[in-house]
């Protein structure tokens, strides 16, 4: 079969084809499928039950990839977006899908991966918990400024009178040195719009230089806007190159006046190559520094590069989930792992007797204590240190708490290195809630745990991010009798 890969690739067409395709299915990462004598082809912005013109930008031995050009026949699930820039912009993938369409999507990617990733047979998923509010939800948004602005096709005829050498906004789909100018983003609050359109004006206005990676001379290069939902507060980070105090207050004192509900400005100095908006030092403008959020009936302060779920409503709703699901006692000590700054732990202390976390991050363990302290939770200790350091030095600290009844994990997309793995199975929690944000690592991690004494009892999606294919799934292990 192999020897016939070839052939069957020229069938499908060469790439920079145009050709006529049928979409049957979803794929991962908003992607659709499609067969031309056998043949898959992944297919950028087609939605199944479509008839579409593509032209195929990638062919590989076993797999094509092609982009839309023209939708010949629209599918039912196809709904219009509110964006401009969708389909251009790397934030969202599904604004042209319904919403129910997107759970069902999600649902489906969940089963597939552990059928597939996990070789779990016949799994059951509960269907997804679906977000109240599919936009404006957002917490938190970074923008870029470029001095690159992302010009499509069509906008070449653009008014010459205007310069194109400034822009504040997002990236295109895999395009990273440039910039989408953007005056409105559907994912957050139209006060950080506001936010959004007064920055970009009053830096063009000054004619501010942007920061260049190739020349590494420049002065701006991230807007990174917070807010708490529940609290009405707002952060605006401005993270620039160099340190530049008179214009910084200059900007902030133009801001305060424009949007009174902004709580505080910090301007972080990243002076290094690395494209993120971290710093060095963070310059406090004006305001504490930080803003706090409230989940129930806890307070959570918010650093400028402390880590937050960024769907509050969702998060809560997350949160509520893995108490659920742990079948959480006052009795239960629990082992929170990469915890960050807590939120979980914090979350269900009061329904358990201890709970312990351990995050890698100091940062983030300094905001963990504090928001102990915040609210009056005196049964956490948060322990800073690399996961699987700490676990295979277990006997130097585990003595010195409680045996835990329940783990709590919540790792990166990245999921759990596999001696990680082995050491939480060697734990011996009698229960494990595992919050997945990718289901393939999720799946792989939970097939070794299953392989290590532990069966799944729930498997449960929550939508955090509605228009991405974006899926949390909270698993429940329980350890085999």
């Amino acid at each position: 079969m192999a020897e016939l890969l070839p052939q069957i690739a020229h069938k499908a067409g060469e790439e920079g084809e145009e050709r006529e395709l049928t979409i049957d299915s979803f794929a991962f990462e908003g992607k659709s499928i499609a067969r031309i004598n056998g043949f898959v082809l992944f297919v950028h912005g087609a939605v199944p039950g479509e008839t579409v013109r593509a032209r195929i930008i990638k062919i590989k031995k076993t797999y094509g990839e092609a982009e839309t050009i023209e939708i010949l026949k629209t599918s039912p699930l196809r709904v219009q977006p509110l964006c401009p820039h969708f389909g251009v912009c790397g934030g969202c993938q599904w604004q042209d899908l319904s919403y129910d369409a997107q759970l069902a999507l999600k649902h489906q990617n969940v089963v597939d991966a552990f059928e597939r990733i996990g070789g779990f047979h016949r799994i059951t998923v509960s269907p997804v918990i679906g977000a109240k509010e599919q936009y404006f939800y957002r917490n938190k948004m970074e923008f870029s400024f470029s001095a690159q602005p992302w010009q499509a096709v069509k906008e070449t005829a653009h008014d010459k009178s205007q310069e194109l050498s400034f822009a504040l906004g997002l990236h295109p789909a895999k395009h990273f040195n440039k910039v989408i100018d953007i005056e409105k983003c559907f994912l957050q609050s139209e006060i950080n719009n506001h936010i959004l359109r007064f920055t970009k004006s009053f830096f063009y206005k000054q004619r501010t230089s942007i920061y260049s990676n190739k020349t590494h001379e420049g002065y701006l290069r991230y807007l990174v806007l917070r807010e708490g939902k529940n609290t009405g507060e707002r952060m605006v980070n401005l993270v620039t190159f160099n340190d530049d105090p008179g214009l910084a207050l200059a900007y902030a004192e133009a801001l305060i006046r424009e949007v009174p509900e902004i709580t505080t400005i910090v301007n972080t100095i990243n002076s290094r190559r690395a494209q993120v908006a971290l710093g060095e030092r963070e310059n406090i403008i004006t305001g504490p520094g930080y803003i706090t959020e409230q989940l129930g009936k806890l307070q959570f302060r918010i650093s400028p590069n402390s880590f937050f779920q960024t769907n509050t409503g969702q998060a809560e709703m997350l949160y509520r989930t893995v108490m659920k699901l742990a079948e959480l006692t006052p009795k239960d000590v629990v082992y929170d792992l990469y915890a960050g700054t807590g939120t979980i732990g914090i979350f269900i202390a009061q329904s358990v007797s201890h709970v312990v976390g351990i995050e890698f991050a100091s940062s983030a363990v300094r905001d963990a204590r504090y928001n102990a302290q915040l609210n009056g939770i005196i049964n956490c200790d948060f322990l800073e240190g690399d996961l699987l350091h700490r676990l295979k030095h277990s006997a130097e600290w585990m003595p010195s708490f409680p045996k835990p009844t329940v783990l709590i994990i919540d790792p990166p997309r990245s999921g759990m290195h596999p001696d990680v793995v082995k050491h939480v199975a060697q734990i011996g929690a009698s229960r494990i809630v595992y919050v997945g944000c990718n289901p393939t690592t999720q799946a792989r991690d939970i097939k070794a745990l299953a392989e290590r004494g532990y069966h799944i009892e729930v498997l449960q999606p929550i939508d955090l991010f509605p228009h991405t294919y974006h899926v949390e799934n909270v698993a429940l292990l329980r350890r085999n009798s």
